[in-house]
């Protein structure tokens, strides 16, 4: 969620359970690291033989919510903890997903009726990955090549599983106070994981026309620290605005049904008015099947509202092991990478450039002089419209010049806009996305070095060229979005 609710740099620091800190960089390495280490001897211990990690190529998924520098942060990270860059993709999270559903039965015994069978060239379908952190959406239309067109940007926000999490540490915040709460993560961290273990369970379980309590253990621990600031846990029950609705008895917490769902009402509201505003979108006419994915997915209350939200004729298709689906369809995703045939661009992308001064087109305020030449700055030059469709592998070009015979790299800085056709580079639609460095040959005095400089669109990632005109030469090219 770190990596989603800021802009992450190398320096960024995470938070555990504890409050203590550590770079999120090295978080993520190790955690990779590791399961990398147990990939590897799980299958060399079912090959009976070496595996080397030239053998392998590794898919590391993300949500399709991400911005491009948290792409970064994450490849970054796979790169430190072992994976080769060319041995590494980036694939989103609702696309695997997707790709996944190609494959997916409808119904669990029929021979024929196949997801694809469902879903024929021409159609389009609605994929809600919803996962522990984020619910990530995106809508694909099916191909007559089986491939997938993007239909709009992918889009979605912080409902996951884990924002009921957060519901129910309030919950439990709102009877035993904040501070003891926070006391038991800090002094007795397993009895806080178990609890929301149990907590877990239960959230799974729930059912929309429950009429019994919900039952929840707590730890000892817990209520010792109740009352050391209450004398007894019913007191401190008993002066929360859940008196009428919980009970205490012999070390558990009975729940009564409605207030249980109501930990997570706010979230499902924020999901479905999302859906909402999606499916009124022109682009969606004609949308009749949903796919929902992802471990929050299985939740019967989610389930219930979502469907309740679509109406007929619309369908909810829900996969069985419905958690599993990006994980497979990430495999498959790295056997076709280019399956997703075309995406639409979530932002307008450009770089600064410096034309010649017009006193009717710029304002005084942007008025240079360089090298004698009147120039007008932060004017903001247009690679990518936000809402274009890009296919995979889509080149803009631009041919930059090295005049001074010092200069060993050549820097351009890329801008990113949410507007479509932003003017400067200072626009409050505006933001620096990173800073794309190129290696330069040696060259001497009075010699024009001409570099082609160009992005490359339409992937999970954007990549980068640089190239000599005289030589034609590759240049070692950098894109530093951190």
């Amino acid at each position: 969620m770190l990596l989603h609710k800021e802009r992450v740099t190398r320096t960024t620091k995470i938070k555990d359970f504890t409050g203590k800190s550590l770079e999120a960089i090295l978080v993520f390495t190790k955690a990779i690291k590791f399961l990398k280490k147990q990939l590897i001897e799980n299958i060399q211990q079912k090959l009976k033989s070496r595996l080397e990690d030239d053998d392998l190529y590794f898919v590391v998924t993300v949500p399709a919510i991400w911005d491009d520098p948290a792409k970064q942060f994450m490849r970054e990270a796979a790169e430190t903890a072992g994976i080769k860059k060319e041995k590494l993709a980036i694939a989103l999270e609702p696309e695997a997903a997707s790709i996944f559903c190609q494959k997916l039965k409808t119904t669990k015994d029929a021979d024929k009726n196949d997801f694809s069978e469902t879903v024929t060239a021409g159609m389009k379908y609605m994929v809600i990955d919803l996962g522990g952190g984020t619910a990530d959406i995106t809508v694909h239309q099916r191909q007559p090549d089986h491939s997938l067109h993007e239909v709009v940007p992918p889009s979605g926000g912080p409902w996951g599983g884990k924002s009921i999490d957060d519901s129910f540490f309030n919950f439990l915040s709102d009877i035993c106070g904040r501070t003891v709460m926070d006391d038991l993560k800090t002094k007795e961290l397993e009895d806080y994981i178990d609890l929301f273990q149990e907590f877990e369970t239960k959230k799974r379980s729930i059912r929309t026309n429950q009429s019994n309590k919900v039952v929840i253990t707590l730890p000892v621990s817990l209520t010792e620290l109740v009352k050391d600031k209450h004398q007894k846990f019913e007191n401190a029950l008993g002066k929360s605005r859940y008196k009428d609705s919980v009970n205490y008895a012999k070390q558990k917490l009975h729940i009564s049904p409605d207030t249980f769902r109501s930990l997570f009402t706010k979230t499902i509201e924020e999901l479905i008015k999302h859906i909402r505003k999606l499916l009124s979108n022109d682009k969606l006419s004609g949308l009749n099947t949903i796919l929902m994915v992802g471990g929050f997915s299985e939740c019967e209350l989610v389930q219930d509202s979502v469907r309740k939200e679509i109406g007929a004729p619309r369908k909810l298709i829900i996969p069985e092991e419905a958690g599993l689906a990006v994980l497979k369809g990430a495999v498959l995703f790295g056997h076709r990478p280019r399956i997703v045939s075309r995406r639409i661009a979530r932002y307008t992308y450009g770089i600064q450039s410096w034309p010649d001064w017009d006193q009717d087109m710029h304002p005084e305020t942007k008025k240079v002089t360089i090298n004698g030449q009147v120039r007008c700055k932060d004017v903001f030059f247009k690679y990518i419209t936000k809402g274009e469709q890009i296919t995979p592998g889509h080149e803009v070009s631009q041919i930059f010049q090295a005049l001074k015979p010092d200069e060993t790299t050549l820097e351009c800085t890329v801008y990113t806009s949410s507007d479509e056709n932003p003017r400067y580079i200072t626009d409050p639609s505006c933001q620096r996305l990173g800073i794309l460095t190129i290696q330069l040959p040696p060259h001497t005095a009075g010699q024009t070095l001409e570099i082609e400089e160009t992005l490359i669109f339409g992937d999970t990632e954007i990549l980068c060229r640089a190239r000599d005109l005289r030589t034609g030469r590759i240049s070692e090219v950098q894109f530093d979005f951190l």
